[in-house]
């Protein structure tokens, strides 16, 4: 009986080639396992080629859910961005992925993982540090660290000698990762950071030239930091980022080109459309400005930067990361209210700001001097801060006599 090996398989390029490369290299029975995390792609399409390319098996699971809920919803109430721009939403699908396909192995007695990712990648990373921390006993197979092939157009020469029909051509290099949350564009003229996007790299949301002439609102409601709500109506998760996402990318909202440290040591440039996303982070900074006192909000703010970090270098299923969470929740008790945002040809301004458990207080911060504020207390309270430069000051005087 031989030994089976389970794929983490989307259909696309790189894994349209492992299976029968698999197949040649390691006499397994491969299983395919395709994780729905909201790609976009027919999935019955991707299952039959997987069966024409030499899959033993095929595995089909919608993750949509548990992707937002579980993943994506716990960075947004992080404020996890990396590098200022990455809205990690290539990074944030992994672990999820990862973790189904563990499971998928163990459940069919499976002796080993294998993925698509290259040797250069932050993906290979995220993929086998979340299979070391899920079952360590499982083998790795990455092919792209194994095999002759260096380059997509290399691929492409495997994929037409094995019959092997792909969506990618040499016209079409741009390899791209796509989910409920963004999607990823490398490659191709992007590969020089000198060049601009070609106007067709961008897939999900209108150029501002396209976009239309007028302003578009939109409100968004936060129930302890996670977004219930549009425009009024309740929504479930993927209904709600569906539509935020139709939203900011009719407004050419979400388009970030960048170039990026990758774990591994290579700056990368890649362009990342997240525009439902954009729209969620801007609105929940902003209720949280409204909602958190000062110091923590201060201190959040490097816990933010540590767990984009985190998620970005794959380190997800790690004590630190699930220490953070438990950090993060506590602070999200009192962001709920609704953010309304106006939306102009790529443009985000703020429209409104709504909670009932706002720290802004009008008889504090008017101009209007009112009871809530004793002007004469200042007086005490700088010259207690000033201490300090008081007495340097004064010792500089009684040096230089």
């Amino acid at each position: 009986m031989s030994e089976k090996v389970v794929l983490a398989y989307s259909g696309g390029l790189d894994t349209s080639i492992i299976i029968p490369w698999l197949k040649g290299n390691y006499s397994h029975d491969v299983i395919a396992f395709v994780g729905d995390v909201g790609q976009g792609d027919d999935l019955d399409a991707v299952v039959e080629k997987a069966y024409k390319t030499g899959a033993s098996k095929v595995i089909v699971e919608d993750l949509r859910e548990e992707f937002l809920t579980q993943y994506v919803f716990p960075a947004l109430k992080a404020g996890a961005v990396y590098e200022h721009k990455y809205l990690l939403g290539t990074s944030l699908a992994r672990p999820v992925l990862a973790k189904h396909q563990v499971e998928v192995a163990l459940r069919e007695g499976a002796s080993a993982l294998a993925h698509g990712c290259t040797g250069k990648g932050n993906d290979q990373v995220r993929f086998e540090l979340a299979y070391q921390a899920l079952a360590p006993e499982l083998k790795v197979i990455a092919p792209w660290r194994e095999w002759t092939l260096k380059s997509r157009e290399d691929c492409l020469d495997y994929a037409e000698k094995h019959g092997i029909p792909v969506s990618a051509s040499r016209e079409k290099i741009h390899s791209r990762d796509r989910n409920l949350w963004h999607i990823s564009h490398e490659g191709g003229e992007l590969e020089d950071a000198a060049n601009a996007p070609l106007p067709s790299t961008w897939q999900l949301t209108r150029s501002p030239q396209d976009a239309p002439d007028r302003e578009e609102q939109v409100a968004i409601g936060f129930e302890k930091g996670v977004p219930v709500s549009v425009n009024g109506m309740k929504l479930d998760p993927i209904a709600l980022v569906e539509l935020v996402n139709e939203i900011a990318a009719r407004n050419a909202v979400g388009r970030v080109d960048l170039v990026e440290n990758r774990f591994v040591g290579i700056k990368s440039r890649g362009c990342y459309e997240t525009p439902g996303g954009t729209l969620l982070v801007t609105a929940h900074r902003e209720l949280e400005a409204l909602c958190l006192e000062r110091d923590l909000m201060h201190f959040k703010q490097h816990v933010a930067l540590k767990y984009g970090e985190l998620v970005y270098f794959g380190l997800w299923f790690t004590p630190l990361r699930e220490a953070l969470d438990a950090f993060v929740e506590s602070t999200q008790k009192n962001i709920t209210g609704t953010i309304k945002l106006s939306l102009y040809k790529g443009n985000i301004s703020i429209v409104s700001r709504e909670s009932e458990h706002s720290l802004y207080r009008t008889d504090l911060s008017s101009f209007t001097m009112g009871e809530g504020y004793d002007q004469k207390d200042a007086e005490g309270f700088i010259r207690i801060l000033g201490l300090p430069a008081r007495s340097r000051a004064r010792s500089r005087e009684e040096v230089e006599k």
